[in-house]
Formats: structure tokens, C-alpha cells, sequence
């Protein structure tokens, strides 16, 4: 009896643990997904917002590694290449906030698994499935849904190439980050991808300085430390108690998160055309991540 009140207690304390830690995982989710209102808060062309972003998540990140003294933070030359990706990334996707919308951004970012697959088929050798091509056509369809004419004066259809230059340079992030993940601590990633992102932009800086306002930079700090450096160390944490297929399943909500916030924030609401896009880029996103889970 006493053997069986022990694994009771037990079961239920894994039980309230995951469940914390799917509410970590949705909250830095949340706080990814809230880094599009800042693009349209802070009235700085997006290489300095990135920047600044980068800068600050940079020296929170560095400040936590010290704290938890690593045996070894030496920098290699892809987590330099990855960072240089990381600013392009970012770059792009706050080009595509304030040439279009919020919701643009984060759904032309979210066709990254668009790329993913031929470049896995092309690099890696690895023969993508009938379902993953399925996937892919549904996202592409989603993404001319978003289109509402084929001409480049359009600010809609610049926000969608600027954010699939987003989802592109993502896709060729996460595979180069697929090896160095195997070997180094996501925290020691983390850091030395965004320094090397603010050693990248910093130039731009320099060419054409602009001074943030008092509000800019209090915007800038927020997107740094809460946006980057926690929503990260907390998507890391539950994956403690969260299997990686879960985690991929919320990380799929992310342009559900940050079109509501936008809407309920900026009064950014979708128009009909975009919400059946993005019901089929994130549908397929999710479906992805179940076919994944079966395979």
C-alpha cells in the first residue's frame, strides 16, 4: 500500500512538472511570437532594431554563462556563419513587420519548412516522404493566398518576399545549428550566435547612425532580454520535462500568438484571405510535427 502512495505521488509530481513546463514552453513561445508588435513599437529601421536585439541578449546570455562558469565557451567559425544568418533572419522578418504587418511577418517566416526539406534532400541525402511533400505544397499555397497581387508595389507582397527571405535564412539556420546542437549547450549557441549577429550589423550602424529615444531603447531592452534571451532560456528549460515533439508543436503556434497580440495590441486584424493562409501554413506546420512524432 505504502509502495503504491509512493508512485502515486510520484506520477503526480512528473505530472504537475510537465505541465509547468508546457506552460514555460507556451510562454516563450509567446514572448517569440510578441518580438513582431516590438518591430512596429520602435521607430528604427529593422538592421538597427536587430541589432540593439542582439546586442542586449547578447551580454544577458554571456552574464548567465559566467554565473554558471561552462568548462569551455570557445567560439567556432559556424557559430559565427550561423550568427551572420541569425542577423539576415532577423532582419528580414522586421523588414517584413513594418513593410506589411505582423501577421505577414510571422507566416512568411513560418514557410521555413518550405526550404527545410529540399535542402535536407539536397545536404543530407535524406529522401523526404510523400506527406512531408504534401506539407510543403499546402504551405506554398498558403503563402500565395497571402498574395493579393503579383506586383511589387504592393506593400503586401514585398512584406511576403521579405518574409520568406525570413523563413529561407531560418531553414538554413536550424540545419546548421542541427550539428553544433549535438556537441555544445544551447545557452553557449545562443550567445555566441547573437554577439556575432551584433558584430555583423554594427557596421550598418556606423554608415547611417541613428540614435534610439528613451522609449526606442526601453522597447529595445525589452525585445532583448524578455523577447530573446528569457523567451530562449525558457524554451531550453522545458524541454527538460518536454519531449522535442511537443515542443514542436506549440513552437508551431507562434504566428497564432503573435497575430492575436498584434490584433489586440496594434488593432492588426487579418483580412479573410490571410487567416485561411495561415490556417493552412500552420495547419501543415502541425501536421509535420505529427507525422514526425509517427515516423
Amino acid at each position: 500500500m505504502r509502495r503504491m502512495d509512493e508512485a502515486s505521488t510520484h506520477a503526480s509530481s512528473q505530472g504537475g512538472s510537465r505541465r509547468g513546463a508546457l506552460a514555460l514552453l507556451h510562454f516563450a513561445v509567446l514572448l517569440f511570437g510578441f518580438a513582431g508588435v516590438f518591430g512596429k513599437w520602435i521607430a528604427l529601421p529593422s538592421a538597427t532594431i536587430v541589432l540593439g536585439r542582439t546586442s542586449i541578449a547578447a551580454v544577458a546570455l554571456g552574464v548567465m554563462l559566467a554565473l554558471r562558469r561552462p568548462s569551455s565557451v570557445r567560439l567556432e567559425w559556424r557559430l559565427a556563419a550561423n550568427g551572420a544568418l541569425l542577423a539576415v533572419h532577423w532582419v528580414a522578418f522586421f523588414q517584413a513587420v513594418q513593410t506589411s504587418s505582423v501577421a505577414i511577418g510571422l507566416l512568411g517566416y513560418a514557410s521555413f519548412p518550405l526550404f527545410v526539406l529540399p535542402m535536407e534532400a539536397l545536404l543530407l541525402g535524406r529522401r523526404p516522404r510523400a506527406s512531408e511533400w504534401a506539407c510543403a505544397v499546402i504551405v506554398a499555397a498558403g503563402l500565395a493566398l497571402l498574395v493579393p497581387e503579383f506586383d511589387l508595389d504592393n506593400r503586401v507582397v514585398r512584406g511576403v518576399l521579405w518574409g520568406v527571405l525570413s523563413g529561407f535564412t531560418f531553414a538554413l539556420l536550424a540545419l546548421g545549428n542541427r550539428s553544433l546542437a549535438a556537441r555544445r549547450d544551447a545557452r553557449e549557441i545562443a550567445f555566441w550566435q547573437n554577439a556575432a549577429a551584433a558584430a555583423c550589423l554594427l557596421p550598418a550602424l556606423l554608415v547611417d547612425p541613428v540614435l534610439p529615444s528613451a522609449r526606442d531603447l526601453a522597447a529595445l531592452v525589452v525585445l532583448g532580454l524578455a523577447c530573446t534571451a528569457l523567451a530562449h532560456t525558457l524554451f531550453i528549460r522545458s524541454l527538460r520535462a518536454v519531449s522535442a515533439h511537443a515542443a514542436s508543436i506549440v513552437a508551431a503556434l507562434e504566428p497564432v500568438y503573435g497575430i492575436a497580440l498584434a490584433a489586440l495590441l496594434l488593432g492588426e486584424f487579418p483580412d479573410a484571405r490571410t487567416l485561411v493562409g495561415a490556417a493552412l501554413i500552420v495547419g501543415a506546420t502541425l501536421w509535420a510535427s505529427a507525422r514526425a512524432r509517427l515516423a
